[in-house]
């Protein structure tokens, strides 16, 4: 898929732009048409990227059969959180929108979303919690105890790395552990000017909480407040920080990771499954020469669950149509064909355990990957919030050489508070 959003801050009430005015809905919600009769739409779709030419060749099956009309509007990642402010502020939205899930908490804060109780789902089989893979339904899809939104699209992160170049380095196996990727990592450094062993991506939070994870550890305590205080996030500070000390990444905030593992120069990356889509679509002919495995260890290997959820604006005047669609894009078969059309990995445990899915070795690390997986905490706006600050003190000791205590002490004061409560 394209790259999901952990990152940017829910920003001002700013007028309303060109763009949401022809994604809008009517602010009067009905289960039925304004006219009285069955609903039958029309309906409008935010979905984030570039994927809407994708999305309207899936959806197409759902209007030829229902009749209701579909139309999608391509919001850009760092435009989403500018286009739900001023939908809010003006009561008037899509009638369906795509939901990170870091950004999950923030617009259920908004009250803006449907609640989906088990009464308002109660027509829609295929919108049942048991179809969805465990860990993602209820813990990925409410908050405070309120489900706000249904399961579309699962994500996780894997280990991709060259075959190739590794083998060529002397390097039999990808690093079972993160102590022997930053080994490996260094001795691929060491090829020559302008050659690094791995790549950090300088926008990703969930990195730095990935490896507090491996660590055996968390950045919530047990009463749901952020906390950086632990020995495990000291830790992974210290992985984080360690592989630009030894010169085993680029620094250059804009350094391309698919041109970076296709080229050579990063072969080692932690990422989602749609750095495979876009490897194959830009170099066909490194077939063969890469793989995927599961994150390394340090203690243990717990992996991000990330991906998308779908959410019915409250004030729809289409909510029922908005329902038949979700339904139809929680079947087996269409999530199966998003797979083929879009590469992102379905959230139907039917369809991931499918034959055409699990004879892809790729999908094998990634349902392996899934298995453990785990949501970012739920805080309020993590992304402008929570995560920046985090980033902000990892980057600051990584590229400015910032004292460690100094970093953690400044995040530990830029977080405090915040909590999952």
């Amino acid at each position: 898929m394209t790259r999901l959003p952990l990152r940017r801050a829910l920003l001002p009430v700013a007028v309303l732009s060109a763009l949401a005015l022809a994604g809008c809905s009517s602010s009067t919600p009905s289960g039925a048409s304004s006219s009285g009769g069955a609903d039958t739409g029309p309906l409008t779709v935010w979905v984030m990227g570039d994927s809407a030419k994708n999305f309207d060749q899936l959806v197409a099956p759902f209007t030829t059969q229902t009749g209701i009309k579909v139309t999608t509007v391509a919001i850009p990642w760092d435009s989403i959180d500018q286009k739900m402010t001023t939908a809010v502020a003006s009561g008037q939205g899509p009638d369906v929108v795509q939901i990170g899930l870091s950004k999950l908490r923030t617009f259920a804060d908004t009250g803006a979303l449907l609640p989906l109780d088990d009464a308002t789902l109660a027509g829609y089989p295929n919108l049942a919690a048991s179809r969805f893979l465990p860990g993602i339904a209820g813990n990925a899809t409410a908050v405070g105890g309120k489900v706000v939104s249904v399961p579309w699209i699962s994500d996780t992160r894997v280990l991709f790395y060259r075959t190739d170049l590794l083998s060529a380095a002397g390097i039999s196996e990808p690093p079972a552990t993160w102590d022997q990727l930053r080994a490996d990592a260094k001795k691929l450094a060491g090829r020559g000017s302008g050659q690094y062993g791995y790549y950090i991506p300088q926008w990703d939070s969930a990195l730095p909480v990935q490896m507090t994870w491996a660590y055996g550890g968390d950045i919530v305590d047990p009463s749901g407040a952020v906390d950086f205080g632990t020995d495990a996030f000291s830790k992974a500070v210290d992985l984080y920080t360690g592989l630009y000390a030894d010169g085993s990444v680029p620094t250059a905030s804009d350094f391309d990771q698919t041109q970076g593992f296709v080229s050579g120069s990063t072969p080692m990356v932690v990422s989602g499954p749609y750095l495979a889509a876009a490897i194959k679509q830009s170099a066909p002919d490194l077939d063969g020469k890469w793989a995927v495995a599961q994150l390394p260890k340090a203690s243990t290997s717990t992996a991000l669950l990330a991906g998308s959820n779908l959410g019915v604006w409250g004030k729809s005047a289409h909510q029922t149509a908005a329902l038949k669609l979700l339904d139809f894009l929680a079947q087996k078969d269409t999530q199966l064909s998003w797979y083929t059309i879009n590469g992102d990995l379905p959230t139907v445990t039917e369809a991931l355990s499918d034959p055409s899915l699990t004879s892809d070795p790729l999908v094998k690390v990634y349902a392996a990957s899934l298995a453990s997986a785990k949501i970012l905490p739920l805080v309020p706006n993590w992304d402008g919030a929570t995560g920046k600050a985090l980033l902000d003190a990892l980057n600051s000791i990584a590229l400015q050489g910032t004292d460690k205590s100094a970093a953690i002490a400044t995040l530990e004061s830029a977080t405090k508070g915040q909590s999952v409560n």
